[in-house]
């Protein structure tokens, strides 16, 4: 009778057994996978040599995506894929062109304007440096400015993009005062000059109770760090200069209100110097424009727009008198406080000023314009505080649905626009049937 309950014992601890045993190799297989991939993003020619320009790689398949796009997936290689706020390089591959690199299902992706000879084995690969290292400058730069905003303010950083002519990083604060700024800018400058060693490590998840990370990472598994030593550890998967003093000088040129942080635009190494170049040529031209030395051109141009803007109040007030006197012309030749006109080529805006100086003057009149345009007819419509007619909204009622227009207004004073379905002086006729 005991052998049964024995036996069933042995059968539930062998199955055990053999479940522990296929999860134990499962745990590891999983493992040794993860160590595997990781080891190979370690082993990336980018990753290992930053400043590797031109290398030799094995194809392992030239493909077209559901897209249409061509690409070649190597065994290796130095081309950086967009990620990390980081804009993929361009080059060559032999002799085609790399338009876009991207990391898509754990292949490195070099998309080309052609593929390769079929039967093409071994590749030889040139970056395009100028834009590489100027990408490794400008991702550099964010750190190292980013970093300053917290040691000077402790302000954080919350979203970085690397654009094609400035970078922007989002300040998680409403307000940067000028002042604010200087002091940011002149330290990341400092940390530039002392040409501190820009250092890569790859650590485990343990491994980064060990670090004072800037910012939390989100990613799992080896996790690779870019270090300055002493002042900044970051997470990062993009490509920098070996030492500080490669970024050269970081300028910062603009800030934006988003919502309740701040933008801020800065440019590093030679973006410094072309953006130098550019207010430079700037400058020059409105000195020339004004007639005035570069250092007294913004007095100069201060002094111009003071003048532009006495100049159009004078024009404004001439105007008004303008049409101050227009009004009574048409008030003189009005009958029974009547006053309707056709106008060619007159703005709506000018017909407004004319038609509420009209009703200001003899609050028993009542004013009809129509302005007749090439593709567009439009009007105005208003009435003194005196005037005997209906609401003038019985007007944009019957003639907006005719010119199939748009308008609106008041009881006293409406105003339209619309196509020319009808000509103005049938149009100027149904405003004056409507009334009447």
């Amino acid at each position: 009778m005991l052998k049964y309950p024995i036996i069933s014992l042995l059968l539930h601890l062998s199955l055990l057994y053999n479940i522990g045993n296929w999860q134990l190799v499962k745990f590891y297989d999983e493992n040794e996978q993860k160590d595997k991939e990781c080891w190979k993003m370690q082993e990336l020619f980018y990753y290992q040599d930053v400043m590797m320009k031109e290398f030799d790689a094995t194809i392992q398949s030239q493909q077209i995506d559901v897209d249409g796009r061509k690409y070649i997936v190597l065994d290796n290689t130095a081309f950086y894929p967009t990620g990390g706020g980081q804009p993929h390089d361009t080059g060559m591959l032999n002799n085609v062109k790399v338009i876009d690199v991207e990391r898509i299902d754990d292949e490195i992706r070099h998309y080309v304007d052609e593929l390769l000879p079929e039967g093409t084995k071994k590749v030889h690969g040139v970056l395009d440096w100028k834009r590489r290292f100027d990408h490794m400058q400008q991702h550099a730069g964010q750190h190292i400015l980013t970093a300053a905003f917290v040691e000077i303010l402790n302000y954080p950083t919350v979203s970085f993009h690397l654009g094609t002519e400035t970078v922007t990083i989002d300040i998680d604060v409403p307000n940067l005062s000028d002042q604010e700024l200087a002091f940011v800018e002149k330290r990341a400058n400092e940390i530039i000059l002392e040409n501190r060693p820009m250092k890569t490590k790859w650590v485990t998840q343990d491994e980064l109770a060990n670090y004072t990370l800037r910012k939390a990472v989100a990613v799992t598994g080896e996790i690779r760090l870019v270090i300055i030593p002493d002042y900044d550890y970051n997470g990062c998967g993009g490509t920098h200069p070996t030492s500080t003093g490669q970024v050269q000088a970081i300028k910062i040129i603009a800030t934006e209100k988003q919502k309740k942080k701040t933008r801020v635009h800065f440019v590093c190494g030679s973006r410094v110097l072309q953006e130098l170049h550019w207010r430079k040529k700037e400058l020059s031209e409105t000195a020339r424009l004004v007639n005035a030395p570069e250092e007294e051109a913004a007095r100069a141009v201060t002094k111009l727009l003071q003048t532009q803007k006495s100049l159009e109040k004078s024009l404004a007030d001439a105007h008004a008198r303008i049409l101050s006197f227009e009004a009574k012309e048409l008030l003189h030749l009005a009958s029974n406080h009547l006053i309707h006109k056709i106008f060619t080529s007159r703005s709506v805006q000018e017909l407004q000023q004319l038609a509420r100086a009209i009703v200001a003057a003899d609050e028993k009149s009542t004013v009809l314009f129509v302005s007749e345009q090439t593709d567009r007819v439009q009007f105005v419509a208003a009435k003194g505080q005196s005037a005997p007619t209906d609401s003038m909204k019985r007007i944009t009622n019957t003639i907006l649905p005719i010119i199939k227009g748009k308008g609106g207004g008041s009881d006293s004073f409406v105003q339209g626009g619309g196509e020319p379905t009808i000509s103005a002086e049938e149009l100027l006729e149904e405003m004056i049937r409507i009334l009447m």
